[in-house]
């Protein structure tokens, strides 16, 4: 097969094991993935919460160091896409369909079925809920895709390395990058691609499905998620085919303004007032107790613990599983930006955007079930957006309308990870053939059903824990790399010496 590698085969093999596991012995694999959670929730905890929290950290420092001036790239490389188009591109990546999932999920299960600091169904509950919400969705996610998109786009565009994750590693394992260690480190990353990809296109489709029954009563069961997910497979592959600079940027680009024409329909038809209050309010208290939820927990309380660990571990994985995907993907459109102008876009404005979203729609959410009318908190996850937009005027248009933004988010996310993983498995190739794309376009979506039919929700968040794990370790060293080599060039540039010669010559 044209420009495949030994990872693309390796991990093909073993994505397919997982299928046919997921097939055959869907409770063998539930199983499976639910003890294996189980462990690692209780026993990685304390590890999940501390590294995510390194990532933050190293992203705050080249946000002011001398070194945020170096460019991904040469010094005459200039940006391949607007700024405007560049931020819905990495924004699509980043959060997608998740967004749509939990825009409204998260805040009212915070505030009406599971607290993090046990306040249920009072005021100082849903100030609770939105800042835990700021939190898993905020700085910490952002800083894990981050990290891994400026140690690809550094050591690619500005080092010369193919798009591959070992290759950031060759100032920490030389050679070594070249050989079985180098392709080992790839399949791990791939697999924690697929794995993230699959999991999030599991989620759309449960919620296309959800968003359906709502409104037509057409049933949710493995039959509808299966046409589901077949119908956007061949809109996505359609997608993938077209390249870079045509479908992706076109549906990236048509995400962003479908999605901001449901946001103000839904910001000034609902309470916009109590909307602006409340995101002024969490803001104040995401940055107050910042360091307080980074580190968080609770070694002595059983109850917030197990809340912990399925929400606060269950994203921190979410994130480092999608970061190869992601990280990749933003690092291959970032080329021409410098490291502090990558940091700012990256990691503050997509950030400012979903408190925005949550803010508005959780707050849609939180006040329907204030108000008595809608009891939110009673639907399954999937099906709370469509029981807010129901509070609104021309309900069924706004309704079609969200299902059409999960419908274009699934396929901006599956394209995206065709593209991807076609890279990772061509030895980095920054415009994979067709006929890989189309390879790994179909087995992201039977990985999806696979995982769907051995246990739905539940067996998509514990494959993606356990998935994030030996990620977590890699991206680690490339953050070890990334460090060691930016100093290095900055002590060659002299940049650091610069600031402290013009500092001096201004006193």
């Amino acid at each position: 097969m044209k420009n495949a590698s030994v990872v693309f085969y390796a991990s093909l093999v073993i994505v397919a094991g997982i299928v046919l596991m997921g097939i055959a012995m869907p409770e063998s694999l539930e199983s499976i993935t639910r003890n294996t959670r189980g462990f690692i929730t209780s026993s990685f905890g304390w590890y999940y919460l501390g590294i995510v929290s390194v990532f933050v950290f190293v992203c705050f420092y080249l946000l002011v160091s001398p070194v945020g001036r170096i460019k991904l790239g040469k010094q005459e490389d200039k940006p391949e896409f607007s700024r405007p188009t560049w931020l819905a591109m990495l924004f699509s990546a980043g959060v997608g369909i998740g967004l749509i999932f939990y825009g409204t999920a998260e805040p009212i299960s915070h505030y009406a079925v599971s607290s993090p600091t046990g306040e249920i169904g009072t005021h100082q509950g849903i100030k609770d809920a939105m800042r835990f919400t700021f939190f898993h969705w905020g700085i910490h996610a952002w800083a894990v895709y981050g990290c891994v998109a400026l140690s690809i786009a550094y050591f690619t565009f500005r080092k010369g390395e193919r798009v591959l994750i070992s290759r950031t590693l060759r100032p920490l394992i030389g050679k070594h990058t070249d050989g079985p260690i180098g392709n080992v480190i790839d399949v791990i990353a791939v697999i924690s691609t697929v794995i993230g990809v699959a999991t999030t296109l599991g989620f759309g489709a449960m919620q296309i499905n959800g968003g359906l029954f709502y409104l037509f009563g057409i049933p949710i069961n493995m039959t509808t998620q299966t046409v589901i997910v077949l119908i956007v497979t061949a809109l996505f592959m359609i997608s993938a085919l077209t390249g870079l600079s045509k479908g992706i940027k076109i549906l990236s680009n048509l995400n962003m303004g479908l999605s901001a024409f449901l946001f103000l329909i839904v910001f000034v038809f609902g309470s916009t007032l109590f909307t602006l209050n409340l995101f002024i309010d969490t803001i104040g208290a995401y940055m107050q107790n910042f360091i307080n939820m980074s580190f968080r927990i609770a070694p002595f309380n059983v109850e917030a613990r197990n809340w912990i660990n399925d929400w606060t571990i269950f994203y921190w994985a979410w994130w480092i599983a999608w970061s190869p995907f992601v990280g990749i993907f933003i690092a291959r459109i970032s080329k021409g930006r410098t490291i502090r102008e990558f940091v700012i876009y990256v990691l503050l404005v997509p950030s400012l955007i979903g408190f925005l979203w949550f803010t508005t729609f959780g707050g849609a959410a939180i006040t329907a079930e204030m108000s008595g009318l809608l009891s939110i908190s009673s639907l399954l996850p999937e099906e709370s957006l469509f029981g807010v937009l129901e509070s609104y005027p021309f309900s069924m248009a706004l309704s079609i309308l969200a299902i059409l933004i999960i419908v274009t988010f699934f396929v901006t996310s599956a394209d995206s990870g065709t593209f991807v993983i076609g890279m990772m498995t061509t030895n980095g190739s920054q415009n994979p053939s067709n006929q890989i794309k189309v390879i790994w376009g179909i087995f992201l979506s039977i990985t999806a059903l696979a995982l769907l039919y051995s246990g739905g929700l539940q067996a998509l968040q514990n494959t993606m824990i356990i998935a994030a794990l030996p990620f977590s370790v890699i991206m680690g060293l490339m953050v070890i790399s990334l460090l060691k080599s930016l100093h290095k060039e900055a002590r060659e540039l002299g940049i650091g010496q610069i600031i402290t010669r013009k500092k001096k010559e201004n006193k």
